[in-house]
């Protein structure tokens, strides 16, 4: 059962915040968003890569087969190829006995063809011989010097791979927009694909802004911090799919954060953290409006996470470059991206699922959400003996709290002035594989 709690004092502020020029924009929802978002978002070209450098990556056509796979009848085992007609009848009291007659090994295919009465010693993958129809197994016959015993009758097509089991020329095997994974890969090759077509991966500029940020190496003046921003967006945009393109860090000034969005219009999506708020310091949408972006949101109803601008850069040749102005508190900054930027990126890539999937989740202790804003919440998973999972809160959920993003396997969605009561479900954002 949840519990509702008033929020008088929010209403107050809100209210005083509403009358101020700089707070006139429309809170939004998270579904609003990230429809603004995606409407705005095609997928990127096509480009050839070398095969060895396609894991990862999304098909950009797809893929039939050239030819019958395998190409010919072969050996499931190690044993000896025969005609079954020959073993009709067999048993240990009367086995029949059959002349080994050849050897065929894997890349190699017979010089003979089998004739009655004969059987051919044959390895996994072999060919099997012309006349032969079947294949039985080493370990269940026996043999004298060049003399086969088989003690038992042979079907027709055993342990015999037919010629196109696994696939037929012309027939379609891997669909466009398809993950290219370990199994792809070995299916691409199997069809003599050396260079493959897919769509081009997404080049994602990545600035850090304030005056407080230090990036690595630099040394710290006082209430001045590690720029952790970049590489924790780093690390989402190549788990993403996409390349991240470092812009540095740019200080509170206006014309540093323009020069510094003007080098990554190369990019195909642009990302920001921090200056997006209200504050007198805040000169990011200023900067974008100076190159002549058109903002689409500003506000969004969660919690963390509130003041997240998405903008687009009217580009010459290959439309409007999306940019995401993301909020400067490191949990903010992730999980705004987990929401809004992962999916335009996947967008981009040409990836088929653009979201992280979202599972049931038993709260193994109260998860409240006492703000107004709808709740991403870190929460911790494990596995119950049922196959479910239990959710429990990583800790402190102030969005400066790395910590609580570093123990973190997902994001439990809450609604605003509410509580899930311990044994509740709760729908969880997944981030990770659940150890």
């Amino acid at each position: 059962m949840r519990t509702l709690t008033c929020s008088f004092g929010y209403l107050l502020v809100a209210k005083a915040l509403a009358r101020t020029p700089c707070y006139n924009a429309r809170m939004i929802s998270v579904e609003e968003a990230l429809e603004r978002i995606l409407a705005r978002v095609g997928t990127l070209g096509e480009e050839q890569v070398p095969l060895t450098r396609a894991l990862g990556r999304v098909l950009a056509h797809a893929v039939s087969s050239t030819l019958d796979l395998p190409p010919w009848p072969n050996s499931s085992m190690d044993g000896y190829a025969l005609r079954s007609a020959d073993a009709t009848g067999a048993s240990t009291k009367s086995p029949a006995r059959l002349e080994i007659a050849g050897r065929i090994a894997a890349g190699h295919v017979a010089d003979k063809p089998l004739t009655a009465g004969q059987a051919f010693r044959i390895f996994t993958g072999g060919p099997l011989p012309d006349g032969a129809d079947s294949v039985i197994p080493q370990e269940e016959v026996t043999t004298e010097g060049t003399t086969l015993l088989v003690a038992r009758p042979v079907k027709a097509g055993e342990f015999v791979r037919p010629r196109g089991e696994d696939m037929r020329a012309g027939e379609s095997v891997l669909e466009r927009g398809r993950l290219i994974g370990p199994a792809e890969l070995g299916l691409l090759a199997a069809l003599g694909h050396a260079q493959v077509r897919v769509v081009r991966k997404p080049r994602v500029g990545i600035l850090s802004t304030g005056d407080e940020i230090v990036d690595l190496g630099g040394l710290l003046g006082p209430g001045q911090i590690p720029n952790s921003n970049t590489y924790s967006l780093t690390g989402q945009v190549i788990e993403a799919g996409g390349e991240p393109v470092p812009l540095g860090v740019a200080p509170d000034r206006l014309e540093e954060i323009e020069a510094r969005f003007r080098w990554g219009l190369g990019c195909d999506l642009l990302i920001s953290s921090a200056g997006v708020s209200v504050g007198e310091h805040d000169f990011v949408k200023a900067a974008l409006e100076k190159l002549g972006a058109e903002q689409h949101l500003w506000l969004v109803n969660m919690r963390p996470g509130k003041p997240i601008a998405f903008a687009t850069i009217p580009s010459t040749g290959k439309g409007a470059l999306p940019v995401f102005a993301l909020p400067g508190n490191p949990v903010s900054a992730m999980v705004t991206f987990e929401l809004f930027v992962r999916p335009a990126l996947r967008r981009l890539g040409g990836h088929a699922r653009l979201q992280r999937p979202v599972v049931q989740a038993r709260a193994l202790a109260a998860i409240p959400n006492p703000g107004r804003r709808r709740g991403f919440l870190r929460v911790a998973l494990t596995a119950d003996e049922s196959g479910g999972y239990g959710a429990r809160l990583t800790g402190d959920q102030s969005s400066g709290i790395l910590r609580s993003m570093v123990a973190a396997d997902g994001l439990a969605v809450i609604p605003g002035d509410s509580t899930i009561a311990a044994g509740e479900m709760v729908p969880v954002i997944l981030l990770r594989e659940v150890r």
